[in-house]
């Protein structure tokens, strides 16, 4: 057998045992993916993630776009990869607002001054309440908190994707996928804001029209936010039962004694 030959012979059983090498290694790999979906997943007991997520955080990123122009032109796809960033492969009781951090800056958007208008527990007033008048602008309405309102998601520690099953409940774990996820989008929208900030909170038992208060201008936890705010040279002021929002729960109320049009006027 020549030189040549034997190179040949050599060259080719290297070939072999590299061939053999990597089926093997695939094979682990296989039966490494097999033991992970095999892993039970940590039972939750809030729904798990809305489904077609991506599709429907794309298709608002485009629609979004399309409604307001000046928000610039968004990466939907990246806009996406940075959520499941922020999510794969991770405890979802142990997601933090600094997951989120890459999110917030792709979806970032300049909200104009004195527009904004945060809440609490006034979810569905405010919201009639700003598209009514269309002169403020809530977390819900801007470009990062439209994406993502009203859907719910968590990802999975034992693999890539998201939980279909069940994801944490909002008070399930401090840190859960959605929590730190709408403090970052709250301090996010604060941050932006400028000039007059309004804010709208619910001062009574249940938010109904004419109920008996729970909080008023005079409440101590306003009168603490009253001192905290006068002492960043900041001004403030506070309305009780503010009377165009009153006039608004009044449209369903009609005949509620409170909505004698002397009372609201």
């Amino acid at each position: 057998m020549n030189t040549q030959e034997r190179m040949s012979r050599l060259l080719w059983r290297k070939s072999i045992l590299a061939l053999a090498v990597v089926i093997l290694a695939s094979c682990f790999g296989d039966a490494e993916a097999q033991r992970i979906a095999k892993v039970p997943s940590k039972r939750y007991t809030g729904p798990g993630t809305t489904p077609n997520l991506r599709n429907i955080v794309v298709g608002r990123c485009y629609h979004y776009m399309s409604l307001y122009p000046a928000t610039g032109v968004k990466d939907c796809n990246r806009i996406w990869q940075e959520l499941t960033d922020a999510v794969f492969r991770k405890d979802p009781c142990n997601i933090t607002e600094e997951d989120y951090q890459k999110l917030a800056q792709v979806t970032e958007q300049t909200i104009p001054c004195d527009k904004s208008l945060l809440w609490s527990r006034t979810n569905d007033l405010v919201h009639r309440y700003t598209k009514a008048t269309e002169s403020f602008m809530t977390l819900e309405d801007t470009f990062l908190g439209f994406l993502f309102n009203g859907l719910m998601w968590c990802g999975r520690t034992a693999g890539p994707g998201m939980n279909y099953n069940a994801c944490p409940a909002w008070n399930e774990c401090a840190n859960n996928s959605r929590s730190s996820f709408w403090k970052m989008a709250s301090a996010t929208f604060a941050k932006a804001s400028c000039g007059t900030v309004n804010v709208m909170l619910n001062g009574s038992t249940d938010g109904a029209i004419a109920r008996k208060e729970r909080n008023s201008c005079n409440s101590e936890s306003l009168l603490e936010l009253q001192q905290y705010i006068e002492e960043h040279n900041l001004t403030y002021s506070c309305i009780d039962n503010y009377k165009p929002v009153t006039a608004l729960q009044c449209v369903e109320n009609p005949n509620h004694h409170a909505c004698n049009q002397c009372s609201i006027l």
